[in-house]
């Protein structure tokens, strides 16, 4: 995230006035929306002056993309940490717990709904505010990168050879679990159950012609 920031927090308090920046920030995400999001009200709820918010965010498109971020980095956190502990026999326990954290996070995580790694919803479910496919990174879109950081976490599990093939299917993988579950949060706020299932098997379907 320091990539993102206009500057480094060095002291703790300046690392938590940017955490509590964030936070505001994805609490009025869920709020107002992308567009009723302004930079002065995060900086007044985080209690922070507006200058202190300029010194680490060049903007409110700075400040979203350091949330898409550190939404990121706490998915993969968490996938981490289950696969420590899971009993993973297959690399298909693999995509159910990727998919199960992911809807975990849409349901729990505040702002996570409408923006999750970069892309700005108008509501649960899309549709998309055009331009923010690459908020991540502008040469990329942000679902090549979740898969990039998705295939860099999981290459033990996955006991695949690396390659162009295997990275190509990983980012069909994530577009088309992106696109399903999707439609899983349009039709039903909390996700809904029977999407999320067919999600889970297009893609173990789909990873089958590509992992042992």
């Amino acid at each position: 995230m320091t990539s993102i920031l206009r500057r480094r927090p060095a002291q703790r308090r300046s690392v938590e006035r940017v955490e509590r920046m964030l936070d505001e920030c994805a609490l009025l995400l869920d709020e107002v929306g992308y567009e009723g999001l302004t930079t002065k009200e995060v900086a007044r709820r985080a209690e922070v002056p507006i200058g202190t918010f300029y010194q680490f965010f060049r903007d409110k498109q700075g400040l979203v993309r350091a949330l898409a971020l550190r939404n990121l980095d706490a998915f993969l956190e968490r996938i981490t940490e289950r696969i420590a502990t899971a009993d993973l026999g297959h690399w298909t326990d693999l995509v159910d717990l990727a998919i199960d954290e992911f809807v975990d996070m849409k349901r729990t995580t505040p702002g996570f709904a409408v923006m999750d790694f970069g892309e700005v919803l108008t509501a649960p479910g899309g549709p998309a505010i055009p331009g923010t496919n690459r908020a991540l990174d502008g040469s990329k879109d942000n679902n090549a990168i979740v898969a990039d950081r998705l295939r860099a976490l999981t290459m033990d599990v996955l006991d695949a050879p690396a390659g162009p093939g295997l990275d190509r299917a990983l980012v069909v993988a994530v577009e088309a679990t992106d696109a399903v579950l999707k439609l899983a949060f349009r039709v039903d706020p909390r996700g809904d159950a029977a999407l999320i299932a067919e999600c889970k098997q297009l893609v173990r379907r789909y990873l089958a012609d590509h992992l042992p």
